[in-house]
């Protein structure tokens, strides 16, 4: 029989892995808890008129990567291809803007049919945050900075910002005119995909990767030139609250995002960790999004990062710096303590003992082999434990434990770093193995 496998794009999560996404997505709620930012969760299906709308037929994302499908109602559905659109959503349904501004915050999977690299599948990961009804443009700076600090306390090195103004509706209009007209006098030297965008979604030429198209748009109008005095006001406005939050920016007027909902300020947080500048956060202001999809006009503005593609930028970040902050937090959770035993009694013991010590609130691992006491404190060793608790039936007839501090944990643990401690009373053992200071020698009784 034929072993079944995952489809292409969809990549499970293997337990090493998975307890690095846990110390990410631990460390997230912490940064926003202190924002301020309240966690929502949102369906993954969704009715295919939510993207259309509030994405944009003409992006990429609707018109060729989402995933949809009739479904036994007869009704279009997509799986989310991205979160903004979806919180927005529940938002209005739930009438949470009619009490005021939201600061909330998203995690989950989202689904583009694309093809397959390093750090993008086909079901990828996002945290996102989104601040609704919030309008100052200190709120932007505000917002970049939340994500800065977390991509810095997660030990994310050679960050950098790149900023834009893409102005409002109206400044983006006169641009495009602008724009095609300048680009159709030159379309034969367009991009396959730059001259389709040119009738459906102009704008998104300016983010071609094409190495043609890129040095073509070195000529191009400036959005800048197309934006009016309110809009540069807003922007320089939005620059000077990150010069005074001390957070260091590019200016970059090609930056133009995805996503048609993007209007005034656009960025994407970068890193050279994993040799070339490699985006690990984008977003911006979508002030018109809420009115698409029903509500009132309502400003807002968020991000999202990856999480495929950020877990790759914190394991370069680990190999190059083993003792940083990176390396300790995408690093496999040890066990306190590993509980080596061999025989019919000590084996008795140790399922009860281990029980008592998990109660305790110590993490625990029992070998569970049989195998030889040599070959049981190898895979002590391995577990990167600080402490064996060994039990044999010669220590099973006595009611006691032998304590062993670990090479693991200490690379200069020896036969003399041994102890024995009473199982009638476990206090003084859970006591050394909280603290992790291996006491002067006591024999239990």
């Amino acid at each position: 029989m034929t072993q079944l496998q995952s489809l292409r794009g969809m990549v499970d999560l293997l337990p090493e892995q998975t307890c690095r996404w846990q110390a990410v997505e631990s460390l997230a709620r912490q940064h926003f808890q202190r924002w301020g930012c309240r966690e929502i969760r949102t369906p993954m299906l969704e009715v295919t008129e939510l993207f259309a709308r509030g994405i944009g037929e003409a992006t990429d994302v609707v018109g060729k990567e989402m995933y949809t499908f009739q479904d036994r109602g007869d009704r279009s559905c997509t799986l989310r291809p991205e979160g903004t659109a979806s919180v927005v959503r529940a938002a209005l349904q739930h009438g949470l803007l009619a009490q005021g501004s939201q600061r909330l915050w998203y995690s989950g999977p989202m689904f583009r049919y694309e093809r397959p690299q390093a750090g993008r599948q086909r079901q990828f990961h996002q945290i996102g945050v989104e601040w609704l009804g919030v309008t100052s443009a200190f709120s932007d700076a505000e917002v970049i900075a939340l994500a800065w600090d977390l991509l810095a306390d997660l030990g994310v090195d050679g960050l950098a910002l790149e900023i834009n103004t893409l102005g409002t509706p109206e400044d983006r209009q006169v641009y495009r005119s602008r724009l095609v007209s300048w680009l159709e006098q030159r379309q034969d030297l367009l991009d396959a995909d730059s001259q389709q965008r040119l009738s459906t979604n102009p704008l998104r030429i300016l983010d071609s990767k094409h190495p043609q198209t890129r040095e073509l748009l070195q000529d191009a109008p400036m959005l800048e030139q197309s934006l009016a005095a309110e809009s540069l006001s807003r922007h320089q406005a939005v620059l000077q609250g990150l010069d005074d939050l001390s957070i260091p920016y590019a200016v970059n007027p090609r930056l133009v995002r995805g996503l048609d909902y993007y209007g005034h300020t656009a960025f994407e947080i970068t890193s050279d960790q994993l040799g070339a500048q490699a985006t690990v956060c984008g977003g911006g202001r979508y002030d018109g999004l809420v009115q698409q999809l029903g509500g009132a006009t309502t400003p807002a503005i968020g991000w999202a990062l990856g999480m495929e593609r950020l877990l790759l930028v914190l394991e370069a970040a680990a190999t190059a710096n083993p003792s940083g902050r990176a390396a300790r937090l995408v690093k496999e959770a040890s066990p306190d303590v590993y509980v080596v035993n061999r025989g019919e009694q000590a084996q008795r013991q140790a399922l009860v003992l281990c029980r008592q010590l998990r109660r305790a609130g110590l993490a625990v691992q029992r070998d569970e082999s049989g195998s030889a006491f040599g070959k049981q404190f190898k895979r002590a060793d391995r577990s990167g434990a600080a402490f064996a608790l060994v039990i044999g039936d010669e220590e099973a007839e006595r009611r006691v434990v032998r304590l062993k501090a670990l090479k693991s944990a200490s690379p200069d643990a020896g036969d003399e770093q041994q102890q024995d401690w009473s199982l009638n009373d476990l206090s003084p053992l859970v006591d050394v193995l909280q603290t992790g200071v291996m006491p002067d020698p006591v024999v239990g009784t």
